[in-house]
């Protein structure tokens, strides 16, 4: 029995993990959104290679705001971490004794959920430097600028991009 507790236990966490990563990225689209900034929404960019790898190197997901002139600042902050409240249902109801955090099936629905409510690191690159955004978009309007990580993206590469 408890073989089988664990195998239904993982399938709910794997499954948690995919439906929460999708929650997260509608997170950031949702207070764009509310905040009237134009995105995009873009599911599984840039594979290439073998599946595995894919899903394990690569984000599943990505969402872009425009690069309008316009875009608030505190917009782009408030979006980027904006996956932080998808913890509130998940710690109200362990710990309200709603669901019970002994029960291996919740807890590894509350592992899963909370795995996908902390923002990535892309995330706080965007928190924390949304300003200069802001300085590029209106300094070069219509040019490939982007919010610039302090760190290259590049898979396997632990230098600093700058």
């Amino acid at each position: 029995m408890i073989g089988i507790e664990v195998a239904v236990a993982g399938c709910v966490l794997v499954a948690t993990v995919g439906i929460g990563l999708v929650a997260h990225e509608l997170s950031h689209a949702l207070i764009l959104r509310l905040g009237n900034v134009e995105y995009e929404i873009s599911y599984f960019p840039a594979r290439s290679g073998g599946v595995v790898g894919a899903l394990a190197s690569y984000p599943w997901a990505v969402v872009e705001p425009s690069d309008a002139p316009t875009v608030s600042t505190r917009v782009l902050r408030i979006a980027a971490l904006a996956p932080l409240a998808l913890t509130v249902p998940a710690i109200a109801l362990t710990s309200s004794g709603i669901a019970p955090a002994d029960d291996p099936f919740v807890a590894a629905f509350t592992i899963g959920v909370l795995a996908c409510a902390l923002p990535s690191p892309q995330d706080f690159s965007v928190a924390f430097y949304a300003h200069r955004h802001e300085h590029k978009s209106s300094e070069k309007h219509g040019s490939d600028s982007d919010i610039e990580p302090p760190y290259s993206r590049d898979p396997g590469h632990g230098q600093r991009s700058r």
